[in-house]
């Protein structure tokens, strides 16, 4: 009866663990591609990993030295990178953190943020995420930005 009650325990921790990695990865795919679409300039696809009402906000100083909060609309952003630039908008993550609870999920990733080759600015991502029927949506993403002391 013991083997029995362990064997089911195991198997319990064990489906626990398989879904939450499951939903970290369907976390992680919806971040990836929205910065595969970044650097393919597609605002489509962009979109398509986007929450209706998706909001983006930056934390960065000032040149006053004060700290400022700045909100972009997903529109302005989507249309930004749809429009065509000369460089590849190319930010490079590192998953920290990856937090769920059923529906909703919370990312914490710094990052390092390139025109094509040359390196631009760095800081940290914060993504919330929505769990829907057609998969992970982005609801929220809030970010610092500073051109040095990048975390590594």
């Amino acid at each position: 009866m013991k083997k029995i009650l362990l064997l089911a325990a195991i198997m319990l921790v064990s489906a626990a663990t398989f879904a939450q990695q499951s939903a970290a990865d369907g976390v992680k795919q919806s971040i990836n591609t929205m910065f595969d679409a970044m650097r393919k300039g597609d605002s489509t696809l962009l979109k398509s990993v986007f929450a209706k009402e998706m909001v983006l906000q930056s934390v960065s100083t000032n040149k006053e030295g004060k700290t400022v909060i700045s909100t972009d609309s997903a529109n302005d952003f989507a249309k930004a990178i749809g429009t065509p630039h000369n460089s590849i908008y190319d930010e490079r993550i590192v998953y920290g953190d990856i937090k769920i609870d059923g529906d909703l999920a919370s990312v914490w990733a710094p990052y390092k943020f390139y025109l094509g080759d040359k390196f631009n600015h760095c800081g940290v991502d914060v993504f919330s995420l929505m769990k829907t029927d057609a998969g992970w949506k982005i609801i929220y993403i809030v970010d610092t930005r500073r051109k040095d002391n990048c975390i590594e």
